[in-house]
């Protein structure tokens, strides 16, 4: 199942909430992106139905090893683009917000790029 921008984004919401609490449920998600509960409850079917979460008898939402690997790649990209644009002057809201869009579209090549350069620079 190829996940699209709006996938990527629970994802990451996620894996963002799970490092912080034991534990993730829909209204923390809804919570977090500001998205109302149906909107919510649809994504996460999806999301489950593509075999990127399990969700408990409880309701508690974990990523499944494909979804770990989703969250670690859009997490790590989101982290360094806005590093970087932090970097080269851009103020860290603006950053952020921009670092949110571009990590979505951004090619595999660009952002290995990218993250050579960072490295490179002693940036990351």
């Amino acid at each position: 199942m190829h996940l699209q921008e709006s996938g990527e984004m629970y994802i990451e919401a996620i894996h963002v909430l799970s490092a912080k609490n034991s534990s993730v449920r829909s209204i923390d998600i809804s919570e977090h992106l500001g998205y109302s509960k149906p909107s919510v409850s649809r994504a996460v079917g999806l999301l489950k139905n593509g075999g990127y979460i399990v969700i408990d008898k409880d309701g508690f939402i974990t990523l499944t090893e494909a979804g770990k690997e989703v969250a670690e790649k859009i997490y790590e990209r989101h982290t360094l683009l806005t590093k970087f644009l932090c970097d080269i002057g851009v103020d860290e809201a603006t950053a952020s917000e921009d670092a949110c869009r571009i990590e979505h579209i951004i090619s595999d090549e660009s952002f290995a790029a990218i993250k050579r350069y960072a490295l490179e620079k002693g940036e990351n």
